[in-house]
């Protein structure tokens, strides 16, 4: 299997790459399961200050990243990249709502390019010219793309195939499912007056993941009602189409 390819464009690319050396992430790509290159957006400004910003035409605050950096930085990827097809993403509030379904199918690209937003955002040409899809992580403002792109990488790493020492805790995860988590519990059994619900202490695994499911769907009730009411429909469609 070869190494998804990830490429990050960036203004501040030392965020990316501190990032790229932690945890699981940091071990795929020293296991060559995913291969990152960095690429600053200021190598590609047009005077000696590495301007790459301007103001916006028609007035208002805020600077815009200029289309003549970010193209010729995508001149340069697909100069390397000839023969691949680049899945570009932009990072911006204004995309739509990335989620776990979104980390699956793009864990399965062959090469993905992150765009790293900074100041008011960049040029609409460059958007309509380069970028296949546009993610938003939450409904709130960062000073930039690039926590947003990692936490994207990190979501899509920990899905390839050997990333994580534990496959089943993948699979298991809160939004495979469907539904958040239910209760976690180590050793030991009591601590400080509290304890391990006798379930799971039982060895019956039958009734720990019966416990488990009420747990996640009362959670999920309580915390996600809009993803309870997605699963209760997938329930429901897939019973009307076992009756039929």
């Amino acid at each position: 299997m070869n190494p998804l390819k990830i490429d990050v464009i960036s203004t501040f690319p030392g965020i990316v790459e501190t990032f790229a050396e932690m945890g699981i992430v940091g071990r795929a790509f020293k296991q060559n399961l995913a291969q990152l290159n960095v690429w600053n957006l200021r190598d590609y400004a047009d005077d000696r200050f590495r301007h790459i910003d301007d103001e916006p035409y028609g007035g208002g605050p805020g600077m815009v990243i200029k289309p003549d950096p970010i193209f010729r930085a995508f001149d340069d990827i697909r100069s390397r990249y000839p023969d691949e097809a680049l899945h570009t993403i932009y990072l911006t509030p204004q995309g739509k709502p990335f989620n776990q379904e979104h980390a699956q199918w793009l864990s399965t690209q062959e090469h993905l390019v992150f765009l790293c937003g900074r100041y008011k955002g960049i040029d609409q040409r460059a958007r309509e010219a380069l970028v296949d899809e546009e993610f938003s992580i939450g409904d709130y403002v960062l000073s930039g793309g690039e926590l947003a792109a990692f936490v994207m990488i990190d979501a899509i790493i920990r899905l390839l195939p050997d990333a994580t020492s534990d496959g089943d805790s993948v699979i298991s995860d809160t939004f495979p499912f469907g539904l958040l988590d239910a209760p976690l519990y180590t050793r030991p059994a009591e601590y400080r007056g509290m304890q391990v619900p006798e379930v799971l202490l039982s060895g019956n695994h039958a009734e720990i993941e019966k416990w488990r499911l009420e747990h996640r769907l009362e959670r999920t009730k309580q915390r996600r009602k809009d993803l309870f009411e997605q699963y209760m429909r997938r329930l429901e469609d897939r019973d009307n189409e076992q009756g039929q």
